[in-house]
């Protein structure tokens, strides 16, 4: 084995360990820090290569993506429909501003699949579209659709995911009318299916032949590899899809180990599959039992990081379960995606087997319910290093917080809304009180929350310079500071893209600083984000990454 030291040096190394938190080197052997200090430190320890590559770079620690999606990879294969513009690795794709443009693009798409042969009923999927944005228009309906395509179904993703739009071909494919019972087909005034699909059942009912095709493309071989290269591009090092469905589809993870495993593979992916019952199965205690099988073949790439369980919808969506006074415009469709009085026996298998669970929380009902789980699960079973986590945690009081804190909870935080939907928290669905309060990074970091935050990818775009931006300066698109008092420090928010992510997924032993035994990971930046005016943290230049030791640049 070649065991040669690599010694890198960089305009600057950023280390996140506070007994040292600049160093000038770091020394890499067989994929792990073998030393950060002084370049004559790092070179004493025995033969070495110094690598100069980064001189005019910073390093910091490798960023962790801890909440996107696999559907990120698939989506930068399939077509974009959304408000804002998407830098994707075939060039930006730009926004849809206005319903025409969005029926001239569905138009041109059936003309395509049309001429390629495509059968007349292969749907045409686009993802990315919000109706929240078109304020000067009426709710998007299967007859705004059907404008663009009468006899092919249509099936618009929404930006959030929890909701669709589809047009008349759609439903008649799939045999809904007014006399369907599932819940989510939302009607018009006259009982009819209005074509908006709210949260997956009704997706499942209403548009299962759009759903499969997704499912399809997150498996396949090039969505994978667009993820692991978007990974590169925006710096983030490790990756957790938190919605793998291993459990499901078992036969799924093949692929990805095959794929994410081989030489090159630019990116270490976490899987957190969706809380279910694996085929067959008719016992909870039983899909606990498969995520641990799951893990025995986990790799220096690939691993099965727990469960995620989703309680309810989203805000922007008006199906998140709120509690008084409910949402400030608009109509209350909060869903509960998991039945509450099922939460705590779904759970205890898992924390008992000592499997770390993570919960999808957008309102503020399913946050109250999901800590008083964990309050019952270790007052059952003591597990002192647990770190279950709230998932988005966007209306989480500061009560709620202390809550946490005392047993030990998580939070992961999605302060990207400040930007994407803030303007619209504040004035059409939560109000300017509970807006200002939204994604309040600074209370859990008050209260002694540990946390992190993240994009929730393909739901914004993956990038953590941004993402760091947000929870810096909560700034909207308006101009408008939304909650000043909640703003955190440039480096409590690169501790949260780092240590904050790791320590959550009880891998800060592992990740998340750049010091003596921890894997080789570093993103390298173009400027220091920790010094540069906070207003300009989101346009410094990502150069790639060093994963494991490993050069990937960005392309």
């Amino acid at each position: 084995m070649d065991t040669e030291n690599v010694v890198y040096t960089a305009r600057k190394i950023v280390t996140m360990d506070p007994s040292q938190p600049v160093v000038d080197a770091v020394a890499v052997r067989e994929g792990r820090i073998l030393a950060a200090g002084s370049l004559d430190e790092c070179t004493s320890w025995g033969p070495h290569t110094i690598d100069r590559t980064f001189d005019e770079h910073v390093l910091v620690p490798g960023m962790i993506e801890a909440h996107a999606h696999s559907l990120e990879g698939a989506f930068a294969l399939l077509p974009y429909v959304g408000w804002f513009d998407r830098h994707r690795l075939d060039g930006t794709a730009p926004g849809v501003r206005t319903y025409d443009e969005l029926i001239h693009r569905l138009r041109d798409l059936d003309d395509e699949m049309t001429r390629a042969g495509a059968d007349p009923l292969e749907p045409i999927v686009v993802g990315g579209f919000d109706p929240i944005y078109f304020t000067d228009e009426a709710r998007l309906t299967r007859e705004h659709l059907d404008h663009a395509a009468m006899e092919r179904p249509v099936f618009v993703f929404h930006a959030s995911a929890h909701l669709a739009t589809v047009n008349s071909a759609m439903l008649r494919a799939h045999d809904v009318s007014r006399h369907s019972t599932t819940v989510g087909i939302a009607t018009d005034d006259d009982g009819e299916p209005n074509g908006e699909l709210q949260e997956i059942p009704a997706m499942m009912a209403a548009a299962s032949s759009a759903l499969q095709r997704i499912l399809r493309a997150m498996n396949e071989p090039a969505a994978i590899e667009a993820l692991g290269q978007i990974c590169a591009n925006q710096g983030i090092t490790t990756l957790v899809d938190l919605a793998s469905a291993g459990l499901q589809r078992p036969a799924s993870q093949d692929l990805w180990h095959a794929t994410v495993e081989r030489d090159g593979f630019p990116a270490r992916i976490l899987q957190r599959h969706v809380a279910a019952l694996p085929p067959g199965s008719t016992d909870w205690a039983e899909a606990a039992d498969a995520i641990l099988r799951l893990r025995d073949d986990d790799s220096d790439k690939l691993r099965t990081a727990g469960i995620k369980i989703i309680l309810d919808g989203s805000i922007q969506g008006f199906t998140a379960k709120m509690d008084w006074p409910g949402y400030y415009t608009g109509t209350d469709h909060g869903v509960w995606m998991t039945a509450p009085e099922q939460l705590l026996d779904i759970c205890r298998p898992f924390h008992e087997r000592g499997i770390n669970i993570h919960t999808h929380c957008n309102g503020t009902m399913t946050i109250d319910l999901w800590i008083d789980t964990v309050e019952q699960l270790l007052i059952e079973h003591a597990w002192l290093d647990h770190r279950h986590t709230v998932q988005h945690c966007q209306l989480t009081s500061p009560a709620q917080f202390r809550r946490m804190a005392k047993l030990g909870m998580c939070a992961n935080i999605f302060t990207n809304h400040i930007w994407y939907w803030g303007d619209q928290h504040h004035d059409i669905t939560v109000g300017p009180e509970r807006a200002r309060r939204m994604e309040a990074c600074r209370t859990a970091e008050r209260e002694g929350v540990s946390f992190s935050i993240h994009s929730d990818a393909n739901v914004t775009p993956l990038g953590h310079l941004h993402t760091m931006w947000c929870a810096v300066n909560r700034v909207t698109p308006s101009g408008r500071v939304l909650g000043p008092d909640e703003r955190i420090s440039a480096e409590s928010a690169l501790r949260a893209v780092t240590l904050g992510a790791a320590y959550q997924l009880h891998l800060d032993a592992e990740f998340g600083s750049i010091e003596c035994g921890k894997a080789a990971d570093f993103t390298v930046l173009g400027d220091d984000p920790l010094t540069v005016d906070p207003m300009t943290i989101r346009d410094i230049d990502v150069w790639g990454t060093v994963v494991a030791g490993e050069k990937f640049p960005a392309t």
